[in-house]
C-alpha cells in the first residue's frame, strides 16, 4: 500500500515486469495509462489518466516503472481519507493488459 498526504504532489510508481519469449524486454514505446478509482470499483473510460514510464538501468535486469503524478498539482487529485484502488494499463499490440497493483491511501 502507498500512503500520501493531500497537500502533496508526488509520483505513485508501479514496477512493470515485461518478458518474452523468456527475455526481459523494454515496453517503453507502449502506451501507458493509470487509473485510480475507490476501493473495489472498476475504473470506467474518465478514470483513466495519461502515465510515464520510468527506466532504473541501475538494477540488472533494468527495472521499468509506471509512474502517474498524483496530487493537487497533478494529472488527478484525490480526496482526503479516503483509500483508492491503483490500476495500470499498457496497450501494445495486440494485447491490452490491465492490472489492479494495490492501494492508495491518501491522508
Amino acid at each position: 500500500m502507498h500512503f500520501q498526504d493531500a497537500l502533496s504532489t508526488e509520483f505513485v510508481r508501479v514496477a512493470i515486469g515485461a518478458v518474452e519469449d523468456g527475455l526481459t524486454i523494454d515496453p517503453t514505446l507502449d502506451n501507458l495509462e493509470m487509473a485510480f478509482p475507490l476501493t473495489g470499483a472498476t475504473p470506467i473510460a474518465g478514470d483513466w489518466k495519461s502515465a510515464s514510464w520510468e527506466t532504473d538501468t541501475s538494477t540488472s535486469p533494468v527495472t521499468y516503472y509506471a509512474r502517474a503524478l498524483v496530487g493537487p498539482t497533478g494529472v488527478i487529485t484525490l480526496t482526503e481519507g479516503t483509500l483508492y484502488d491503483v490500476y495500470v494499463r499498457v496497450t501494445d499490440s495486440p494485447e491490452i493488459v490491465v492490472r489492479n497493483t494495490g492501494a492508495l491511501a491518501i491522508l
